[in-house]
């Protein structure tokens, strides 16, 4: 089987990760759109086992946690008359739990905004730490269930309540409405107020619009099928984690939280799909028939 050289499926992967969509990725790279794709689904696949046995026993002091929507095929009003929505199709939100001081995506899910996933996500939050945690939160009720099964008494948590104003006439259909004030709610433990917020991780989230074309609002560079949304966030946060400079604190996150010793490069994730690649048999190898 024909295997594509290591530099062209760093160049693929980057630009993935770059913020271009597939099939620009595939002309800039002069490849078929079929290649980009298998490649995406495999590293996707590495990237997720190797992100989950990684991440772990994270020593963190400050974690914030919040979602980011975006949708697959079509929005959610839009699926019962689409054609042929396929299973998956409609709101998809990506759930972000992110160390404060070395910027490391402790955790992600994707999937719906309701409580069955909020305590999905909130548990596996809590097996990847090592230490109790000063916890913020948007004011998504939610939450409340999750973190308290989740956590039980052994956390700070605090949510971070905001109150928005009437967006002005012209505006309502595209921008979100006036953010007037915000209130810090007390939840469990003693959360110092001066660390309740949720502006580092909602930086981050930002950079999840910037870099993956799917996120990106108002175009049609997003998601079509489920599984491939799913490949590319698994992608992103190894990228994001172990390969990418954060310019906050000088080096990959990572490197920062003390679970890699040294920055990686996309050439790295290239050769861990590699490694988990199954080995060709001899060309025309075959089992003699008894008889």
């Amino acid at each position: 089987m024909n295997k594509l050289p290591l530099e062209k499926r760093v160049q693929i992967l980057s630009m993935l990760c770059e913020g271009s969509s597939m099939r620009a990725t595939s002309r800039v790279a002069d490849v078929s759109i079929n290649t980009v794709t298998k490649l995406l689904v495999s590293a996707g696949l590495v990237c997720a086992r190797f992100y989950d046995e990684a991440v772990r026993g994270v020593e963190a002091r400050h974690v914030q946690c919040d979602e980011i929507w975006s949708f697959c095929y079509a929005k959610a009003k839009r699926v019962p008359t689409a054609k042929a929505a396929p299973e998956g199709a409609g709101d998809v939100w990506t759930w972000t739990a992110l160390d404060r001081d070395s910027k490391l995506i402790i955790s992600y899910l994707i999937g719906g905004r309701d409580a069955e996933f909020a305590n999905a996500f909130m548990q596996d939050v809590s097996e990847r730490l090592a230490t109790r945690v000063q916890l913020t939160t948007d004011g998504h009720r939610a939450y409340l269930n999750a973190v308290e099964d989740a956590f039980g008494v052994d956390v700070d948590y605090s949510q971070l309540v905001k109150l928005y104003g009437d967006a002005p006439e012209a505006e309502k259909r595209y921008n979100p409405p006036v953010c007037v004030g915000a209130r810090k709610d007390r939840v469990t433990g003693n959360p110092d107020p001066s660390m309740v917020s949720t502006s580092h991780v909602e930086r981050s989230n930002l950079s999840f619009r910037m870099h993956l074309r799917r996120f990106t609002r108002l175009t049609n560079a997003h998601s079509k099928k489920f599984a491939n949304h799913c490949h590319m966030v698994a992608l992103y946060t190894v990228w994001y984690n172990f390969v990418r400079t954060n310019s906050a604190v000088r080096m990959p996150p990572a490197m920062a939280a003390g679970i890699a010793k040294s920055p990686w490069e996309m050439a790295d994730i290239v050769k861990l799909i590699d490694a988990t690649a199954p080995k060709p048999g001899p060309r025309g190898a075959y089992k003699k028939r008894s008889t």
